[in-house]
């Protein structure tokens, strides 16, 4: 059964392992946060609300959100912020633990879901030395983004995987949503949210914590 933050838990079995990357894999919340208070200062808009959607969501959909506040059309605005994003606020670290984890799983069986497009994930994931996942679902591939469900159904259907096998490894609302729509088990990060502020089946400081043993092609999960 599931178990608190710091209380060795019985290892569960799961088909496939679903990470999100930005929070999870990779620390790029400076970045993120300055490259939207800059989207912000353009538009007129308040920071303090337009930080409140931004974590776990597409960029295209936070800008949708505000698109009858802009003075241009939200595809012009769309380019401008992943254009400034990339070149003045591309900064990240890697999260601890995820290089370590990711190296002992096999090349079958898990993804990343992210809500950042494809050139940024890829450009991030290799800078960070993360090995390419077997698949790899962005913004780009799904007609609507978390807290939707359809980014965390297309990963396991690409795995060729029912959701309901799957652990989703998530750090904010939006993608914790998402992935429970999908019907998948959840796990919680608090790198980059509060403990009361995420709602999964288990919580983890960070993927220090996380251990992973692969036996017959399914993963045992453990928290520490």
């Amino acid at each position: 059964m599931w178990s608190p933050v710091g209380v060795v838990v019985t290892t569960r079995e799961f088909s496939g392992l679903l990470f999100d990357s930005d929070g999870v894999l990779i620390d790029s919340t400076a970045g993120v946060e300055a490259a939207w208070l800059a989207f912000a200062r353009w538009y007129g808009l308040p920071a303090d609300d337009v930080l409140t959607r931004v974590h776990g969501r597409r960029s295209q959909d936070v800008i949708a959100y505000y698109a009858d506040r802009l003075p241009v059309p939200p595809d012009e605005a769309l380019d401008r912020f992943l254009a400034t994003s990339m070149r003045e606020h591309a900064g990240f670290a890697v999260l601890p633990g995820a290089v370590e984890l990711l190296a002992t799983l096999p090349a079958r069986g898990w993804a990343v879901v992210t809500s950042g497009t494809r050139r940024v994930a890829q450009a991030r994931l290799a800078a960070a030395g993360i090995p390419a996942p077997p698949v790899l679902v962005t913004a780009e591939d799904v007609p609507a983004g978390k807290p939707d469900p359809a980014p965390y159904r297309l990963a396991a259907q690409r795995l060729g995987l029912d959701p309901a096998g799957c652990l989703a490894v998530e750090d904010a609302p939006a993608g914790l949503a998402s992935a429970r729509g999908a019907g998948c088990a959840t796990l919680a990060l608090l790198t980059t949210h509060r403990r009361d502020q995420l709602d999964a089946d288990l919580v983890a400081t960070d993927l220090v914590t996380v251990r992973v043993d692969v036996v017959d092609g399914r993963f045992g999960v453990r928290v520490s």
